[in-house]
């Protein structure tokens, strides 16, 4: 009887086909989010060779290969191939330190091919050493991008894994694809939930210079203030996404954050960039229909937003003042829109009142990861000793914002029906507040307090009252 023939090897690339990333940019992300300082140094890396920028990356900012979100129909076949007793070979153009990494993590594969400093093992350079190993039709490929085709043309046989258009196009008519995985399908979902647009309500602040200017039925300004939304809205999900982008090793350790479509895989680092380039390029088309005053309010918001991404969010109490400064500048924006002067209580109040809902925020991260991680958890520079500081800061502003705008109500309003509708709203923003707290405190809110109050009855009832109470501005 014949000896049965082992089957050829198998070879399987990393980026975008074990993984549903690129190494290099995360690497990339991960460097930008330690020091700007090295991401400009890497210009003079990048003039040796794509291989050295690759090498310096991997010894200065490499992901966690553990948290990675790796295709898992695909690890389900290679398991099967590998019991098979089939040889397994991981090549890619990653740097040599990361793949074995991500090897040994793996743990199927017999050999690692990658980039060693020298060499970029990628496209044409990697066809010839697999055709110098095995020989011309001596193995398979598992890829998913253009830069594998001179490879799939000499393979036996192709596994196409989650494969970009131009990929299909360039293999349309061969023989040789045995099949492919496809575990993502595009869903605009998915680009909905990335760029957070149920958080746009918060941009609505940009029509409360128009109620207090009791302007909001003239046509000519509600389409200023509309554009202005649209702005901001467009400005702050850019924001989400770079910021998305510098924290996803972060993000997919956190037992919630995970599930986000860049964390998870299902959105790649690709699609985010240009989705964020269409966003950037979105709002400043916006703003150049608005007066300077508004762009100058809208860049300084950008600005102060990318600082908060690359570094502030981990200074305690400062990246709070950040955000609360957000919500002020949307004030600002809305009234630079209209060409109105800012109203300096007004600014002061947001100032005060969002300063304090961005430490519930982070109050509320502290006690959800408390069941997760016990009294070692910490959020951003905050840790779970300091919740009743968080809490007592954090009411404290909440309650000074109601009493200034009370205050205000008492001592500028001249009208009794504005009066009174001042009034209502401190009674409706002090009643949602000590609610929002005590909800904090019970561990009820996951994640963001706004999410939470999109889905709580009691919230979405004090919405209503707040827009009944606002209707008397108008």
């Amino acid at each position: 009887m014949g000896t049965a023939l082992a089957p050829v090897p198998l070879v399987v690339d990393l980026d975008g086909t074990l993984v549903c990333s690129d190494l290099m940019a995360e690497s990339l992300f991960v460097l930008m989010r330690k020091s700007l300082l090295e991401v400009f140094k890497l210009l003079l890396f990048l003039a040796k060779g794509r291989a050295a920028l690759k090498r310096h990356l991997a010894q200065f900012a490499q992901p966690d290969v553990a948290t990675l979100p790796y295709r898992r129909e695909l690890l389900a076949f290679l398991r099967a191939q590998k019991q098979q007793g089939r040889t397994l070979v991981l090549a890619t153009g990653a740097n040599e330190d990361i793949a074995r990494k991500v090897a040994q993590h793996v743990g199927l594969f017999d050999l690692v091919l990658a980039s060693d400093g020298v060499m970029n093992l990628s496209g044409r350079t990697k066809a010839e050493r697999l055709v110098t190993l095995y020989g011309e039709g001596g193995f398979d490929y598992a890829g998913n991008s253009r830069c594998d085709v001179p490879i799939c043309k000499k393979a036996r046989k192709v596994i196409l894994v989650q494969p970009s258009w131009r990929l299909r196009r360039e293999l349309a008519g061969f023989t040789n694809v045995e099949r492919t995985i496809d575990e993502r399908k595009f869903s605009p979902k998915t680009y909905l939930e990335e760029i957070r647009w149920h958080h746009w309500l918060k941009n609505a602040l940009v029509f409360v210079p128009l109620l207090a200017a009791h302007r909001l039925y003239q046509p000519a300004p509600l389409r200023s203030a509309a554009l202005a939304f649209a702005a901001f809205s467009l400005c702050a999900s850019s924001i989400y996404l770079f910021n998305d982008l510098l924290d996803l090793p972060s993000d997919r350790a956190h037992p919630h954050k995970k599930d986000r479509p860049l964390a998870s895989g299902r959105l790649s680092i690709g699609g985010a960039l240009l989705l964020m380039t269409v966003l950037i390029g979105s709002t400043i088309a916006i703003a150049r229909i608005l007066p300077p005053e508004f762009a100058g309010v809208l860049g300084t918001y950008f600005a102060l937003n990318v600082a908060y991404c690359l570094g502030v969010k981990d200074v305690a109490y400062l990246d709070a003042f950040i955000l609360g400064a957000g919500y002020s500048l949307r004030l600002a924006g809305g009234a630079a829109a209209l060409d109105l002067p800012a109203a300096p209580w007004l600014l002061v109040v947001s100032l005060l009142f969002f300063f304090g809902l961005a430490l519930l925020k982070r109050y509320a991260e502290l006690i959800s990861l408390r069941s997760h991680l016990g009294p070692q958890a910490r959020v951003r520079g905050y840790a779970l000793h300091q919740s009743a500081a968080i809490f007592g800061v954090g009411t404290v502003s909440g309650l000074l914002a109601i009493t200034l705008l009370a205050l205000y109500g008492y001592f500028v309003e001249q009208r009794v029906l504005h009066f009174v509708s001042v009034i209502s709203i401190c009674a409706i923003l002090l009643y949602w507040s000590i609610h929002m707290w005590r909800m904090a405190r019970l561990g009820k809110i996951v994640g963001d307090p706004v999410a939470f109050a999109y889905r709580d009855r009691t919230s979405q009832i004090v919405g209503g009252l707040t827009l009944l109470a606002l209707s008397g501005l108008a």
